[in-house]
């Protein structure tokens, strides 16, 4: 598997174990590591939007 296929899947699953955490006990890791509305917080969360559309790539690509 491609290193920027893997990097992608690594932030995806960051990305869902923080909006697991949100949904059962409404904790935001990302805020509460990087601050309410701060650059570096927005940074994230493009990066796991990105992340999401990279796995999307691979889930239409024959990996065979």
């Amino acid at each position: 598997m491609n290193t920027l296929y893997k990097i992608a899947l690594a932030i995806s699953i960051i990305g869902c174990i923080n909006w697991g955490l949100v949904g059962l006990f409404n904790f935001n890791l990302v805020e509460y590591l990087f601050g309410d509305g701060t650059v570096i917080t927005r940074i994230v969360y493009v990066l796991v939007l990105l992340s999401g559309l990279i796995n999307i790539g691979i889930f239409t690509k024959d990996l065979d």
